[in-house]
């Protein structure tokens, strides 16, 4: 892997997580892969349309969110990137605090690398 592979990644996942903040339905309509699976911290699971429907309609409003990367594994085609993610959103309204261990999955497809899948496991309350 490629510090360069490692630094492109880490940019895309930081606008990512710029775009959910801002609401920016744009861009993570050009971040995430037509494929996309995206597992929420108690189970449920969207795909790229129910995502940004979600976002857009302000059912996730995200405040602030904080995403240390503890590890960016490049592998061929696919990027694996294992962190933190701490959070203060409103689902449907109501607020939320979310601490989550997490694996984001990119994937380098047709148009450049893409957003493939997150999980998150939440963290034990202290």
């Amino acid at each position: 892997m490629s510090s360069n592979e490692q630094s492109t990644i880490e940019d895309l996942e930081n606008r990512r997580y710029a775009a959910m903040i801002a609401g920016d339905v744009h861009v993570l309509d050009e971040l995430c892969s037509d494929a996309l699976i995206y597992t929420h911290s108690r189970g449920e699971r969207d795909d790229k349309t129910s995502y940004l429907a979600k976002v857009a309609s302000g059912v996730f409003t995200y405040h602030e969110i904080d995403h240390p990367n503890e590890r960016v594994l490049v592998l061929s085609d696919t990027a694996l990137i294992t962190g933190r993610m701490t959070a203060q959103v409103s689902v449907g309204g109501e607020p939320r605090r979310i601490d989550n261990a997490c694996l984001a999955v990119w994937a380098r497809e047709a148009g450049g690398w893409k957003f493939v899948a997150y999980q998150p496991t939440p963290l034990p309350s202290a």
